[in-house]
């Protein structure tokens, strides 16, 4: 059977850094305090004129590149983001101009920090399927328009770019051996943009007056949440394969805080040289975060041919999920 086979991964961030030490002039915080409860010492920002497809067609360009093939090749391009450049059209759709991929279907989904995850699932079902042979899967976000730095619990947290990686298909040993998806809408409002949308449309003044385009966080109901979803998402790819945690060569996790991806390190029985962090120098980047790091590790030879790599997220909804990866 034919299953899916990454052989292209490309990442792009802004220029401009956002240091712990720059928003100490803008809120009511220090380097000590964002360090000791996150992990993050500086985030990427987007300048003006730089929007979400920007990064993600710079991401795809070099994923592209890397798997030797054409953007003419692609069959379908899947973007994950919450940022999209407008409403509609779907940002996948620009990008897919951008690239000159006219002959790929193209579409984004919603699904927070998990976005990636998401669309690695979608893909491998096009893949398995026949549907698709060469598919684009992208995780891009601007989330510093989506953020009140004026909030210091929200402000510290997130920053902007984008990562990609092609998928073939293949017959051999190596590819994504499973993607695994969850769902749990009971807790949806712990984390989400309240506007603008049909709830809260543009129109009403209240919009503006109450920063509803900003997005909400319940900040330690949420962590709860994530430490344990994450531990499930990853145990259920180790258990769907057979496999333990001592065959891992690689944990690549949502960057969202230091101490919820060594939360979910131990509770698989990881030790830390083996989880990939990169949180410190782009904060999170929500449906970024795992194809930034995985573009990183992959680029810096932290993964060879055979190894073992899992990747493990969670985001709002809330949604999470993981996919193991024999590379």
């Amino acid at each position: 059977m034919l299953h899916p086979r990454i052989t292209g991964t490309g990442s792009a961030v802004p220029e401009q850094i956002l240091t712990n030490q720059d928003l100490e002039k803008l809120v009511d915080t220090n380097d000590e305090w964002i360090t000791s409860r996150t992990g993050i010492k500086e985030r990427r920002i987007a300048a003006a004129g730089e929007c979400t497809s920007t990064f993600a067609t710079l991401a795809a360009r070099r994923a592209i590149e890397m798997a030797g093939i054409s953007a003419e090749d692609l069959d379908l391009i899947i973007l994950g983001t919450v940022t999209p450049d407008f409403p509609f059209p779907a940002t996948a759709c620009i990008v897919q101009k951008e690239l000159g991929a006219k002959n790929a279907v193209a579409f984004d989904i919603s699904a927070a920090c998990s976005g990636f995850i998401y669309g690695l699932n979608l893909a491998e079902a096009q893949i398995k399927s026949g549907m698709a042979k060469k598919v684009l899967v992208m995780g891009a976000e601007v989330l510093s328009r989506v953020v009140d730095f004026t909030d210091r619990n929200t402000c510290i947290l997130f920053g902007d770019g984008a990562g990609a990686v092609v998928l073939e298909a293949d017959s051999g040993a190596q590819g994504i051996l499973s993607t695994h998806i969850f769902t749990n809408g009971c807790h949806w409002d712990l984390l989400y943009q309240p506007g603008p949308g049909s709830r809260h449309p543009a129109s009403d003044a209240a919009t503006i007056d109450q920063k509803l385009y900003y997005l909400r966080m319940e900040g330690n109901e949420v962590f709860k949440h994530a430490v344990r979803a994450m531990g499930d998402a990853a145990v259920a790819a180790l258990e769907a394969n057979q496999l333990t945690a001592d065959q891992l060569a690689l944990l690549i996790p949502h960057q969202a805080n230091r101490r919820i991806i060594e939360a979910t390190g131990k509770r698989i029985g990881l030790p830390e040289e083996k989880v990939f962090v990169n949180l410190h120098k782009y904060g999170n980047t929500s449906s970024a975060s795992i194809p930034i790091a995985l573009d990183e590790a992959n680029r810096e030879g932290r993964i060879k041919a055979g190894d073992l790599v899992l990747l493990d997220a969670f985001g709002g909804g809330f949604t999470y999920g993981s996919a193991l990866i024999r590379w």
